[in-house]
Formats: C-alpha cells, sequence, structure tokens
C-alpha cells in the first residue's frame, strides 16, 4: 500500500468535495465518510502486515495515519458545530462561536505541555506517544469517539490529531464569523479569495519563514498558534505545506546555519541595498 499516494489522492478528493458542495453539511459529512474509509484501509493494512522497526511505527502514527485523521476530526466538528448553530439569529450565532473558541481555548491550555512538545519539533518521547506498547502506561487522554481501536491507535496519536485539527478550526470559525457579519453564512465561496501569489521556494524555506515569524511574534497579539498563521499565510501564497512540525525539527538538527533560507533572505536585501547605492 503506498500510504502517500493515497493520502494524496484523499486531499484531492476533499478538494473535490468541497468544490461540488454548495451546503457546508453535505460538504462536511462527505469529507468524513472519505476520511473513514482511507483510515478503515490504514487499519486493515496495519493488523495484517507487522512493522519492520519502532521508527516505521512511529512514522505511520504520528505523519502517515494523521492526514485522513486530522481531516476526520476537523469536519467532523464542523458538522457537529454547524449543526447546532443558531438559526436566523446573527447574535446568536456569534455568540455561539465565540463559545466554541472559547471551549477550544480550554483545550489548548489543558494540552500546553503536549503542544509544547509538537511545536518544538521535538521526538524524544515519540517511542512512548506514537507506539502501541504503552497504551498502559499512557492512557488516551481525547474523550470523544472518532476512530479509536486499541489495535489503531496509540496514547498520543489521537491527541496530535486533534491539536492540529482545532488549530484549523479555529481559523474556519474566524472565517465563519466573518461570513456571519458580512451575511454570507452558508455559502461556502462567499468570501472572495485572495489572488495567491506562487511561492517559488521550497516547503522547508517556508516552514523557516514561519516560525521565524511566529517566534517574532506574528499571531501573538491574537494567541494564534503555528498552523494557525500557516493557514492564513497560505491564503496569500500557493503553497500547500507538508509535515510543518516534522520539517522545523529538521531545520533545528541542521549541522550547520538552522537559518538557511533567512541568511539567504538577509543576504538578498543587502546586496539589493548595497546596488542601490552604486
Amino acid at each position: 500500500m503506498n500510504s502517500q499516494l493515497l493520502s494524496k489522492q484523499l486531499l484531492k478528493d476533499l478538494d473535490e468535495i468541497k468544490i461540488h458542495n454548495g451546503s457546508i453539511l453535505e460538504s462536511a459529512y462527505s469529507s468524513i465518510k472519505a476520511c473513514r474509509k482511507l483510515l478503515s484501509a490504514y487499519k486493515k493494512e496495519i493488523i495484517e502486515t507487522k512493522f519492520k522497526t519502532i521508527q516505521d511505527e512511529i512514522n505511520f502514527f504520528k505523519t502517515t495515519k494523521q492526514v485522513p485523521l486530522i481531516k476526520l476530526i476537523y469536519f467532523s466538528e464542523i458538522h457537529s458545530f454547524e449543526i447546532q448553530l443558531p438559526k436566523g439569529d446573527k447574535d446568536a450565532q456569534l455568540k455561539s462561536i465565540k463559545k466554541k473558541i472559547s471551549k477550544i481555548n480550554r483545550f489548548f491550555l489543558y494540552n500546553i505541555d503536549f503542544g509544547r512538545y509538537v511545536n518544538s519539533g521535538a521526538t524524544h518521547f515519540d517511542k512512548e506517544y506514537y507506539t502501541r506498547d504503552y497504551l498502559e502506561t499512557f492512557h488516551i487522554t481525547t474523550s470523544k469517539f472518532y476512530f479509536q481501536d486499541p489495535e489503531f491507535c496509540t496514547p498520543r496519536d489521537m491527541l496530535l490529531g486533534k491539536y492540529i485539527a482545532y488549530d484549523l478550526l479555529v481559523v474556519y470559525l474566524d472565517e465563519k464569523k466573518h461570513r456571519i457579519r458580512k451575511g454570507l453564512n452558508g455559502k461556502l465561496n462567499g468570501v472572495k479569495k485572495i489572488e495567491k501569489m506562487h511561492w517559488p521556494f521550497s516547503n522547508t524555506d517556508y516552514v523557516e519563514l514561519v516560525y521565524a515569524l511566529c517566534s517574532k511574534g506574528l499571531g501573538k497579539q491574537d494567541n494564534q498558534a503555528i498552523m494557525q498563521v500557516s493557514k492564513k499565510l497560505q491564503q496569500l501564497f500557493d503553497i500547500e505545506p507538508k509535515d510543518i512540525y516534522k520539517t522545523y525539527h529538521d531545520i533545528k538538527n541542521r549541522k550547520n546555519s538552522r537559518t538557511l533560507f533567512l541568511d539567504e533572505l538577509s543576504t538578498s536585501l543587502l546586496i539589493e541595498m548595497d546596488k542601490s547605492e552604486e
């Protein structure tokens, strides 16, 4: 089974679902079905075929499974939220959104240590968090049922999926709030899209830039995490970043300059300044 190809195909399918479904509820429901289908295929595969190494198991639960899992949690939350959203009362709808965001922020606060572990790109607890051998020691902490099974879950793979999905959900709720205020509620394509600029650099360069901007304070005023800031930058740049947390970990482990892209930006700017003074 080529997991990478299947994950890429899922993301394409989800884009198609979004394009061809005018209703948010219909789009979310179809997306949930697609995610569950791929997770079922992954589950069948790992039960029938054992992992060759511990690292293979970590990679599967930390990276491969996360693609459909994050989307499943994300669209499940959207579906649940949209069904319960008050009808026709703008103030009540905005109040409902505020309440939901507050609940998400409580989740982030409760899991602040795990969030720091994820955002830092650390790996020292990966064996305990992302292999099934430690289920008795590190109990699953998520309360909601999405797709849990002792043979298909580790102590923290579900929490990782929920953490990243909630980052994305906050972005969705912010956009929802904007649509309601503009009278566009219920229209998936109601907000005029920003014309994107082509990102001519690498995925690693993008991750380095996003982390640099966040470390400097971008998003801090609104208490936005890396994924939330990245999602907004994606609206400007024509890029779909891959494995942001893993890429950041790789950047941290560089043997030479750990800020290679930023160094190149600085050098390019200095050269341009020198030219303008000639």
